[in-house]
């Protein structure tokens, strides 16, 4: 995920975000696509250096298989050849899933996210299905190249995930962007018509059919454990209705020496989880054995719009949920006058909402569609995870101009 998805659409999306005012607009996102690639091949050559250039470890390049609970059987072309370990440990990732809409696997317009992050050219219409996490990056980032986007999405709201006010306030930000945003659609199929466009066609709220169309078509409709293909069952290691390997808080599978760590598991599919699944099977085979999933704590996440949503905590309904009676606070970027720094940088674009247990000052979770959240967001996680108060947040001392200083305004306001 590392080399095939967050770095490589990070990449795009700055560049989306910093035009070479050296190049005209045709040849921008050729540019930007040379200068990712150039940047993922650099990256993984290192990678693979630093795995396979110490003595006590060997990198075998191939598809592997249980062959029973001890040995992988790796092939590569007509080679073979047999592992055994003491300990294994899963981590295949997760891929795109490609639903039984008719036409949708058949058309030779639809791609994923990883064949979207291949393109070399410029879509001239994108059409994206989905409206989740990949989806709405993706029509951010090609809204910034100057693409026409259209976004259809299932559910009534964009980002299911978020709390409905900070998902219409996204939704504005795409339709600001230029994107279509279709809310309530259900698509139907999709068509390869001439001139090297495809049709999609959908339903919508009222049931009413109508189409859009595009010479790309990206699914963004969810991902699923790479699980088939292993042997899993063949040596007992338990797998869930959605694929994923089942696995205890210490990421142990039922075989206790098999670990299954990152998006595989089903536990939330952030490279930054999967690095911290490494550190609690690294603990159980060289440490203590107390690490687990349920240490974590204020965990960040981010969908890097333009500018990025940030979220730490909960969100309201679930703090609602709790039965804690709350304080809350919501704030417009453009409105904080002690926040210069998003005036400076040109873009005072967002909101920022905070939610606190008003018995014990206890933030329970903040939100931020803001400049710079992606980056604000560690520091409020790190600052929550030694037990700071709403109070002690409110009253930090920040350096000025910072995009931290809105802890100041927004905890001040809660109410």
């Amino acid at each position: 995920m590392h080399n095939i998805a967050c770095v490589p659409t990070k990449a795009l999306i700055y560049r989306s975000e910093h035009p070479d005012k050296r190049v005209d607009e045709a040849a921008w996102f050729e540019q930007a696509a040379e200068k990712k690639t150039a940047l993922v091949e650099a990256m993984r050559a290192k990678n693979f250096e630093i795995f396979d250039s110490p003595e006590t470890s060997t990198v075998i390049t191939g598809r592997a298989r249980f062959a029973d609970p001890h040995t992988l059987r790796v092939t590569a072309g007509v080679d073979e050849l047999e592992i055994r370990a003491e300990t294994i440990v899963i981590n295949t990732g997760a891929a795109s899933i490609v639903p039984p809409i008719p036409g949708l696997a058949e058309s030779s317009r639809v791609v994923t996210s990883t064949g979207m992050l291949a393109l070399t050219k410029q879509p001239d219409e994108l059409v994206v299905l989905g409206g989740g996490y990949v989806g709405v990056e993706f029509a951010s980032m090609h809204a910034a190249f100057g693409t026409p986007v259209t976004l259809i999405q299932r559910g009534d709201q964009l980002l299911p995930a978020e709390g409905p006010d900070i998902a219409a306030e996204v939704r504005a930000l795409l339709a600001d962007a230029g994107v279509r945003v279709l809310t309530g659609a259900t698509v139907e199929r999709v068509d390869d018509a001439g001139a090297g466009r495809a049709v999609v066609t959908y339903r919508t709220r009222s049931g009413e059919t109508a189409t859009a169309r595009g010479d790309v078509v990206l699914a963004a409709l969810g991902r699923r454990p790479v699980t088939d293909g292993l042997g899993l069952a063949e040596v007992g290691i338990k797998v869930g209705s959605r694929g994923e390997v089942i696995v205890d808080e210490h990421l142990r599978t039922s075989l206790p020496h098999v670990f299954a760590v990152g998006d595989v598991n089903g536990g939330p599919q952030f490279t930054y989880i999967s690095l911290d699944d490494y550190r609690i099977v690294l603990d159980q085979l060289t440490g203590s054995g107390t690490r687990s999933v349920n240490d974590r704590r204020y965990v960040p996440h981010v969908v890097f719009t333009t500018p990025p949503l940030a979220r730490v905590g909960m969100t309201e309904a679930e703090a609602r949920a709790t039965g804690r009676p709350l304080k809350t606070a919501v704030r417009k970027v453009a409105e904080m006058a002690i926040l210069p720094r998003a005036k400076i940088v040109g873009d005072p674009r967002g909101v920022m909402k905070a939610i606190v247990d008003a018995e014990t000052d206890e933030v329970l979770g903040v939100t931020m569609l803001a400049h710079d959240a992606h980056e604000t967001v560690n520091t409020l996680a790190v600052a929550l995870r030694l037990g700071a108060t709403a109070s002690v947040l409110r009253d930090g001392i920040y350096t000025h101009p910072s995009m931290t200083e809105a802890f100041n305004d927004l905890f001040a306001n809660l109410a």
